[in-house]
């Protein structure tokens, strides 16, 4: 999944309800098996899996590549914001003193409600908190 996100310029991101359903399909349908590496379980192309791809590599394409196509860059932009900022919010709610805390919760809720407010098409006033 990780590789996936990586390869698709983080676009693609598959959860793992979407992805372990379809490689347990894969399994039964004998196109992939489960190894073990590390102590970690991997899928890997069957002899049958090899020769279903090239049969079908045109229609298959490379997923990773086309799914970015016509994504500006400033959703990647976001996204890697999105990530500094969830990465900040666990630093301070590991190690944060309980004001902390709380004005962290603060910070966020002004965020996404000045989120939502753009959607809206709202202009901001300068005086957030008068509006509440």
């Amino acid at each position: 999944m990780q590789d996936l996100e990586a390869r698709s310029g983080g676009v693609w991101r598959p959860s793992p309800g979407s992805v372990y359903p379809a490689l347990a399909q894969l399994e039964d349908e004998g196109l992939v098996r489960a190894v073990e590496h590390g102590g970690r379980k991997q899928f890997e192309l069957t002899d049958e899996g090899r020769a279903h791809v090239e049969e079908h590599r045109e229609r298959f394409g490379t997923p990773w590549e086309t799914v970015g196509e016509g994504v500006p860059s400033e959703l990647h932009e976001l996204r890697h914001a999105g990530q500094a900022l969830a990465v900040a919010s666990m630093q301070v709610a590991q190690t944060g003193t309980k004001a902390q805390l709380g004005e962290a919760r603060r910070i966020l809720e002004d965020a996404r409600r000045g989120l939502y407010r753009l959607l809206a098409g709202d202009e901001p006033s300068g005086d957030e908190d008068a509006q509440e």
